[in-house]
């Protein structure tokens, strides 16, 4: 090889490796801020189960009224974001109508789903067992990806699946058979939550690429206030708040709802479904961990046993 020929083809070499390995501190970097933001997501939506069960419990406030009043409030604010980053995007989804009707049913079974039985659970049990319970979604998500991948489950996945079908047994029984501590209305909520959840960790994301985390979570949010607001007409059951009642509504619409499921979902778009639902894991340990130090929950060790077994299922089968 000629002298020039040589630098040549070294100076290619040198420019692949150059620009392999920008592209790959620019994969890292942005799993690294997917992982942050799913983290952050979770943990909002964790601490807000707890701040939730404290607005119904001291200002008998029901979960239907709740999560009407959260997904108006969240619908506007997801707009208003919307209009003023991306207004060519909002304008884009009405000249589409098939984006319209995909938008509706992730208003329907996303997040009218998720949150109605979100609330649900946490009324009929507390914040921390509520959020263990929807953490199961990892094992839906993996069936999901099971089938559309037309795969047989990994043996670490069908751990998994005892894990969760052991775990859940625990927060139930708290390990007694005869001692069935979890309501069966809690267990069919947390259940239908988990559901939910995993549908919310798949279903928006090509939405969510095409136009955008706040213009699909607003058209969302408001579909799913407007027909809840049809049943429930809150209007007509206007709770007695204080200042502080005023304050915790507020954060539970602006931080709970609006900040954790746009952080959430934006960090999903980056790392994945399944690694998203891993991520989740920081609802049940903010959940937690608040219900204990806030709400003055009270947990068996067999119930924290399972709390645990979930926790270690989800990082398995992710």
């Amino acid at each position: 090889m000629h002298h020039t020929d040589y630098k040549r083809a070294r100076t290619q070499r040198f420019s692949f490796a150059r620009i392999s390995s920008a592209l790959k501190n620019s994969h890292n970097r942005r799993l690294a801020h997917g992982i942050m933001l799913t983290l952050a997501g979770g943990s909002l939506w964790g601490a807000n189960a707890t701040l939730s069960k404290i607005i119904m419990d001291t200002y008998a406030i029901s979960p239907l009224w709740l999560a009407c009043i959260r997904e108006i409030f969240a619908a506007l604010l997801f707009l208003l974001c919307a209009y003023k980053q991306t207004p060519d995007k909002v304008r884009a989804v009405f000249e589409h109508p098939s984006s319209l009707i995909s938008i509706a049913l992730v208003a329907y079974d996303a997040i009218l789903l998720s949150q109605v039985s979100y609330l649900q659970a946490i009324n009929w049990t507390n914040s921390a067992t509520a959020t263990i319970l929807q953490n199961i979604c990892v094992i839906f998500v993996m069936v999901y990806v099971c089938v559309v991948n037309r795969r047989a489950p990994k043996r670490r996945e069908i751990a998994g699946l005892i894990l969760a079908i052991v775990g859940t047994f625990f927060i139930c029984t708290g390990g007694d058979p005869s001692k069935f501590l979890l309501p069966p209305e809690g267990l069919m909520w947390g259940l239908s939550c988990a559901l939910a959840a995993a549908i919310l960790a798949i279903h928006p994301l090509a939405l969510i690429e095409a136009y955008g985390n706040f213009v699909v979570n607003g058209f969302a949010f408001l579909v799913a206030g407007t027909t809840l607001a049809c049943v429930v007409q809150p209007w007509n059951h206007l709770p007695a708040l204080d200042v502080q009642g005023v304050v915790y509504l507020i954060a539970t619409v602006v931080l709970g709802t609006f900040g954790a499921y746009a952080l959430f979902l934006e960090g999903v778009k980056e790392v994945g479904s399944v690694k998203g639902s891993m991520l989740g894991t920081s609802e049940p340990l903010a959940a937690t961990i608040t219900a204990a130090v806030v709400g003055g929950a009270v947990f068996s060790p067999g119930e924290l046993f399972g709390f645990a077994l979930i926790i270690i299922m989800v990082f398995l089968t992710a």
